[in-house]
């Protein structure tokens, strides 16, 4: 690119570096930590893995026509769950429709490649608002869009929540659309953007339009308009973010329906950090999960800390930012702050969530200060030592380590050596006439008439608010921008140190981000899950199901033993399993009064391999495959994926009609799984027996002393000291043991919710499976099928635990088979004859003369309605947490329909926004026709403005 080419247009040339640099950094960074794409390191940690690529993953399915359900219901999740709440969450970005370019196997590729898309474009972004606030060099501007970018927020937490970075990308848009509204412009494209920044994630885009909000607020100040004109400029940015967001409201009302109807989860409260790691976050290479990720680059702070000493800069400017962005700090530790940054509740996982408006505000604090010039050697001494007592303060914090030191001091030593440089090439060049420093309290304003002049050119030279035209502030500016090449050995020499400068400040740039995002990859695989990406497993997984699949027939479960949260939605089938923020309560307590385990306090349901719930829910194939070998703590096993088959009823099936008043709703279920299961299954299949626990030593344990009727089964304490015990050496002790009479060759199950280790059956003729149970604060572990009853009935369980837990009475059923078998037998012959599914709507064709209720095999989530033949549809009722539907015996068909709660309320306020978008389009382009009619009327409509002074863009 030419001198002349980025002298016309230097905010396409500012973007697209930008973007290069935080693409280079981020992709070195991954090559240096060995992650994944570039080594052998996974980097699907915590939700990435569990969540956003499995639901890009069902996302490149609906886009290729291979999805079970639709945009309203997903059917391979949670059997049945609503959709549309999920794609508003996690998939209603743009970027996420490029998963549709790549090839099924290669997800984690696709989710990647749109990670890195989205940090870069953050990054030119916010560059282009940079040469839109205030002229200066293009290339500042493309490095201080990338420290935003490269942010330690958007390195260390959102990049593996890809949905958080449409909140990055989005704040310096926002603030374009309040620049606009400052003066007068682009109102239609204003409310588009915020109507796509709350699309692509409403949740980040909140907390972006308060920062963008805080933003405006500021640079209405530092106008100096008069009130009427800053109040009309006030007033048009709360127009057009209203009508944004009333455009979006179809999606933002799903997904807050949603989350009234998700399952409770915890209840956190916020609790501010140590200033010592506050302070340590800014610094490369620190990591935290709990503390805000402050980091910016050693430039861009530099830069920031040295505004209020800049004396070039006009007061007004260095106080106003400089206040901005201490007070955004500061917000972030007080309580009743944080709450409205989080739209008033504390966040499960990271509290600092908002950190990315705090980075941008530096970003433009240091962007502000280098406009005016580079500031003096005072200004950077003082921003130096206030860099210093940071560091000497985040030194006592645990967040630092040792190759914290020596990055720092690199950066920092290149940084100032860049700074200096660029100093020198200004002490140096011919002097330009200056106005007074200090002075120009005004100069950020004067005038949106210029700014309007100066969008038509493109350029960049100047301010929405006429920063740099109209004041006598912004004179120091054209110094710096004249062209660094020009004629003559003083102009080259200028030129050398100009490109030296360079190079230092983006090198320093990209090493510190590199290395304080490869420190955040590697920290994150020592204290978070990890999954592996698609592999082997993944694929003989996917083949099974689709070899067993024959929905909506049956249900094929890809099995108990799982590989991410949502295994379903990444190789098929359709099963219980289902993780999100949004699992809907009913089906969480209904899963879970059957026996069913969850991790992440109830939002991330497990499958649940029982022959009963597998004949309840039509599951009628089962993968089953040894543990996932990526996990460590899994036992070794290199058996092969298998698929069992089992006859099961019809997705609808009749049943009798509950008695008058009987409830049957979830809370009709009572304590005992086994029972439940049988109260939706309708006949008795379950002995209960009564149990004799002992401990290791053979004596009676102690009873739990909570509301559970429960016994603590403790780990056995060994003979020895463990530290002399040999390693690999396992102690030969006695374990706790469960002892039972159950009916000569019934099916044994256990159910220890609160229970964490091992189960097997003793003294049976062939080697039983083992069941693994594991439970803490945040997980409870699923019922697990333990073998057959020898012929003497004794049943004898032994335990080995991980860790204290308890087994509850009547953890032990013994399912009589043959009585299932005669059950299944009924549900068939009364179900329905054919079911046919498309995306929220089911439709059953049923024997003549049914009567009861029919009952489906879906949770009964908010949005379901049904009618019998073609009566008006009703709110459906609900079986024991299903579907159901009253039948008189007339009916010889039922439909069921899926809306999820609050579409019909957004798609009113969007049609009412689109229809007053229209309106003031339409009467905006009247006005414009009759003032191009009458001449007269624009001409003394017209103010006088001053002509926009001529910046130069340098190199």
């Amino acid at each position: 690119m030419n001198r002349s080419t980025l002298r016309g247009k230097p905010r396409p040339a500012a973007a697209l570096l930008a973007a290069a640099i935080t693409v280079t950094a981020f992709c070195a960074a991954d090559a240096v930590a060995r992650s994944y794409p570039f080594g052998p390191r996974t980097r699907a940690v915590n939700d990435l893995g569990n969540q956003y690529v499995p639901f890009h993953a069902h996302l490149w399915d609906l886009l290729h026509g291979r999805a079970d359900g639709g945009l309203l219901v997903n059917w391979q999740s949670g059997f049945g769950s609503s959709f549309l709440p999920d794609l508003g969450t996690y998939l209603s970005s743009p970027f996420a429709l490029l998963v549709a370019l790549f090839p099924r196997d290669e997800i984690d590729l696709a989710v990647y490649v749109i990670t890195v898309l989205k940090t870069a474009c953050a990054g030119a972004a916010m560059a282009w608002l940079l040469l839109r606030l205030r002229p200066g060099r293009w290339w500042a501007a493309g490095l201080l869009g990338s420290a935003y970018a490269l942010c330690g927020w958007s390195l260390a937490d959102a990049s593996y929540n890809p949905m958080w970075l449409d909140g990055l990308v989005a704040l310096p848009l926002l603030c374009l659309v309040g620049e606009w509204a400052l003066c007068g412009r682009r109102r239609l494209l204003g409310v588009l953007i915020v109507a796509l920044a709350w699309i692509a994630n409403f949740y980040t885009a909140y907390m972006a339009t308060l920062g963008a909000g805080l933003f405006l607020l500021l640079r209405l100040w530092l106008s100096g308009l008069p009130r009427r004109r800053a109040l009309a400029a006030a007033g048009r940015a709360t127009a057009t973010v209203a009508l944004g967001v009333g455009l979006a409201a179809p999606l933002v009302t799903v997904v807050y329906f949603g989350t009234k109807h998700a399952y409770p989860g915890r209840v956190t409260h916020f609790a501010p950090v140590a200033t010592e790691d506050v302070l340590a976050r800014l610094l490369p290479t620190t990591y935290g999960f709990g503390s805000p990720a402050l980091f910016v680059g050693t430039t861009a702070l530099l830069l920031a800390l040295a505004l209020p000493f800049h004396r070039a800069a006009p007061v007004r400017v260095r106080a106003g930012w400089s206040l901005l962005v201490v007070a955004v700090a500061l917000s972030m530790q007080w309580t009743p702050t944080h709450l409205a940054w989080h739209a008033f509740a504390t966040p499960n996982g990271s509290p600092y969530r908002q950190t990315f408006v705090l980075c941008a505000l530096l970003v433009i604090a240091a962007w502000h200060t280098l406009s005016y010039g580079v500031p003096a050697r005072r200004a950077l001494a003082a921003a130096t030592a206030l860099l210093a007592l940071a560091a000497a303060a985040a030194s006592r914090s645990g967040l630092v380590h040792s190759y914290t030191w020596p990055v720092l001091l690199l950066a920092v030593t290149g940084a100032l050596g860049g700074l200096l440089l660029l100093r020198h090439t200004e002490a140096v060049r011919p002097a330009a006439p200056t106005a007074r420093p200090g002075t120009g309290e005004g100069s950020e304003a004067a005038g949106s008439a210029s700014a309007a002049a100066e969008d038509a050119a493109g350029t960049g030279s100047a301010s929405a608010a006429g920063e740099g035209p109209a004041g006598t502030g912004s004179s120091p500016v054209v110094g710096t921008a004249v062209a660094a090449g020009g004629g003559g050995p003083g102009g080259r020499r200028r030129g050398v140190l100009v490109g030296l400068a360079v190079v230092l400040l983006v090198g320093v740039q990209v090493g510190e981000a590199a290395a304080t995002s490869a420190a955040a990859t590697r920290l994150r695989l020592d204290h978070l899950d990890d999954y592996a990406p698609w592999g082997d497993r993944q694929r003989s997984q996917s083949e099974a199901v689709s070899e067993a699949d024959g929905w909506p027939a049956h249900r094929t479960d890809p099995g108990r033993e799982q590989t991410v949260g949502n295994d379903p939605m990444v190789v098929g089938g359709q099963g219980a399993q289902y993780y999100s923020s949004l699992t809907a309560d009913v089906l969480s307590r209904t899963l879970t009064a059957l026996g069913d385990g969850w991790t992440s306090r109830g939002r991330n349901l497990q499958s649940l391999d029982n022959a009963v719930t597998d004949a309840i829910f039509s599951v009628g194939a089962r993968v089953h495959s040894p543990p996932d070998q990526h996990q460590r703590w899994n036992p070794r096993d290199s058996t092969p994926v298998t698929v069992s088959r089992q006859d099961v009823p019809p997705l609808v099936t009749v049943r009798p009609a509950p008695a008058p008043g009987a409830r049957t709703g979830v809370s009709a279920f009572g304590p005992s799984p086994y029972r439940n299961q049988e109260l939706l299954l309708g006949t008795r299949v379950y002995t209960v027996p009564a149990l004799t626990v002992r401990t290791a030593d053979g004596e009676q344990p102690e009873r739990a002393a909570d509301d559970r009727a429960s016994t603590v089964i403790e780990v056995p304490r060994t003979e020895g000291s463990d530290a002399k015990r040999p390693r690999g050496k396992a102690a030969a002790a006695p374990r706790p043991s469960i002892a039972a009479q159950c009916p000569a060759g019934s099916e044994v199950y256990l159910w220890a919710p609160h229970f964490s280790g091992t189960a097997r059956l003793t003294d049976t003729p062939a080697p039983p499976p083992t069941g693994r149970f594991t439970s803490d604060a945040a997980k409870i572990a699923a019922m697990q099928r333990l073998g057959t009853a020898p012929a003497s009935g004794r049943v004898r369980i032994e335990l080995s635990p991980t860790r204290t837990g308890t087994v509850p009475d009547g953890a032990v059923g013994c399912l009589d088979t043959a009585r299932l078998r005669t059950a299944v037998q009924r549900l068939e012959e009364t179900g329905a004859d054919e079911v046919t599914v498309s995306d929220g709507t089911v439709r059953a064709q049923l024997p003549a003369g049914s009567t009861g209720t029919a009952v489906l095999a879906a949770p009964r989530i908010a949005g379901w309605r049904c009618a019998a033949d073609g009566a008006e549809t009703k709110p459906a009722a609900t079986y024991y947490g299903l579907v159901a539907v009253p039948l008189d015996g007339s009916a010889t068909s039922v439909t069921c329909t899926f809306h999820p709660p609050g579409l019909r309320l957004g798609a009113a306020v969007g049609g009412a926004s689109l229809l007053t978008l229209v309106l003031l389009g339409t009467l905006t382009a009247v006005r414009r026709r009759r003032s191009a009619h009458h001449p007269a009327l624009r001409t003394a409509g017209t103010t006088a403005t001053r002509p926009r002074e001529r910046t130069t863009s340098a190199l």
